[in-house]
């Protein structure tokens, strides 16, 4: 079967990584940490490590800073086999502080945001866009204007909206551009108000409900399937961008929605049994 060509655009970032028994409360206390380490974040960072180790072929446009943690990055990319389309900015790049819980409870703090003023390779990025079976254009403001040229290129776009409420204004753009959707659960107050909104989308979208597994609609049709099963969580780092690209694969590859959503989800429970963003092969 012939590889998936897949372009991928949106934030790359280097994160600190510090483990606790449980969040932290809103109140002033001390805590300690189980463990803490530095690695690769960023949700198109996860989609290309995933997407790369299910042998498609990816190329990555996003933003790095001219500092050390660009080149950490940037290196694990290039040993995981993606190209890289890295448009550098004077000062840091993108890094978070993740607070994480044994049970795959996340509090994610921005330290760092490079801006993108003025793109020097985006006649490179068209290109490579232009070759693409899908384009997968992340939440950035440095990548929203690749929406409207993977459009006009005829390329099909695929967002994920993470946990978009079905009201930020800062998603839109993305959501209307989508030919495929994808989110999480944690916008909406319960599932009815969940599957609502994805019959209302009027385009096929995927919705991850986290241990619950995912749920699809597509065509007026509702398609379930659960959490493929996970012994001991390691890192819950990846874990959507590992469904989303495990789905990727096995639909371009000619799968039926029932076998992408358990797809997804097998790459997921890998992921999650890994302490990288991806699973390592």
């Amino acid at each position: 079967m012939r590889k998936p060509k897949v372009f991928v655009a949106g934030p790359v970032s280097w994160n600190r990584l510090v483990l606790l028994d449980r969040l932290p409360e809103a109140r002033p206390h001390t805590t300690f940490a189980t463990g803490h380490r530095s690695t690769v974040g960023g949700t198109s960072a996860g989609k290309a490590l995933n997407l790369a180790s299910l042998d498609a072929e990816v190329i990555l446009r996003t933003v790095v800073g001219d500092d050390e943690p660009a080149r950490e990055v940037l290196a694990v990319l290039a040993d995981a086999g993606v190209e890289v389309i890295a448009e550098t900015v004077e000062g840091a790049t993108e890094q978070h502080l993740n607070l994480m819980d044994p049970h795959g409870g996340r509090v994610s703090i921005y330290l760092e945001l490079p801006v993108l003023r003025q793109p020097r390779h985006d006649e490179r990025a068209l290109a490579a866009l232009a070759e693409a079976d899908v384009a997968v254009i992340d939440l950035a403001e440095h990548a929203r204007p690749l929406l409207a040229r993977a459009r006009e290129a005829g390329v099909p776009v695929w967002c994920d909206l993470h946990d978009y409420d079905g009201v930020s204004g800062f998603h839109r753009d993305f959501l209307d551009a989508a030919d495929r959707v994808f989110l999480n659960d944690d916008g909406f107050a319960h599932h009815d108000a969940l599957l609502g909104f994805l019959d209302s989308l009027g385009k096929p979208a995927v919705a991850t409900l986290g241990a619950e597994g995912a749920v699809a609609v597509e065509d007026g049709q509702v398609r379930t399937a659960p959490a493929a099963p996970v012994e001991r969580v390691v890192d819950a780092n990846g874990a959507g961008d590992a469904f989303f690209s495990g789905f990727l694969v096995a639909h371009v590859g000619g799968a039926d929605i029932g076998a992408a959503l358990s797809a997804g989800a097998e790459q997921a429970a890998r992921c999650l049994l890994s302490p990288d963003l991806a699973p390592r092969t």
